[in-house]
């Protein structure tokens, strides 16, 4: 990587020192895959997704939430993975120590931003991973969400190839009711479709 060029405000040096880090996160893969089956999604596009999720849906959240509150979190949940990686849902085993490693990501990354900003957005992560807020609620239901939108429209290309079952998916049922009864709803007919059509295991 070429050297920046030199800059005399070492808070701007930091700032944009930080969002050249943080493109590692387009090449950070998820297991889903994108809807017309030509690759897995990344991260970023995670990330974006869910933003626009927030904007489109957010009528549906529990109560009235502060929508740009929703989106930075949405936009900063997954920063961490450029140094944690992405852990599959239904990988119990990976699962073990995502907590400790995602914690020891954000203690590394946000650091490098200027203090202010660092202590803001890693209090906005910790906000999301604790979900005590509506804001964090609803945030962290359209984080379960769209993987299982995208599963449905792809015929189960996730699920399928790693034995998900429908009781596997249930268990998240309490993160998505709490952040958006409407939105489970939905989903919960959506997952009766899915076991009716062969996507999803039973």
């Amino acid at each position: 990587m070429p050297p920046p060029p030199d800059v005399t405000d070492p808070r701007l040096s930091r700032q944009i020192a930080f969002l050249i880090e943080i493109d590692q996160l387009k090449s950070v893969l998820r297991r889903s895959n994108l809807v017309n089956l030509s690759r897995r999604e990344n991260d970023a596009e995670h990330s974006w997704h869910l933003a626009m999720f927030a904007v489109v849906l957010a009528e549906y959240a529990a109560c009235t939430v502060d929508e740009a509150r929703v989106l930075r979190m949405l936009l900063i949940h997954d920063l961490v993975e450029v140094y944690a990686g992405d852990t599959f849902v239904y990988d119990s085993a990976a699962a073990a120590d995502q907590e400790e490693r995602e914690r020891a990501a954000a203690e590394r990354l946000f650091p490098q931003l200027p203090d202010e900003q660092a202590t803001a957005l890693r209090a906005l992560w910790d906000e999301f991973e604790r979900r005590q807020t509506p804001e964090a609620r609803f945030a962290r239901a359209l984080d379960r969400v769209q993987p299982l939108l995208l599963n449905f429209h792809t015929q189960g290309s996730t699920w399928r190839p790693h034995g998900v079952t429908r009781a596997d998916v249930l268990r998240h049922r309490e993160v998505i009711e709490d952040g958006s009864p409407r939105l489970w709803e939905y989903i919960h007919s959506m997952l009766d479709e899915a076991v009716r059509r062969g996507y999803l295991d039973d």
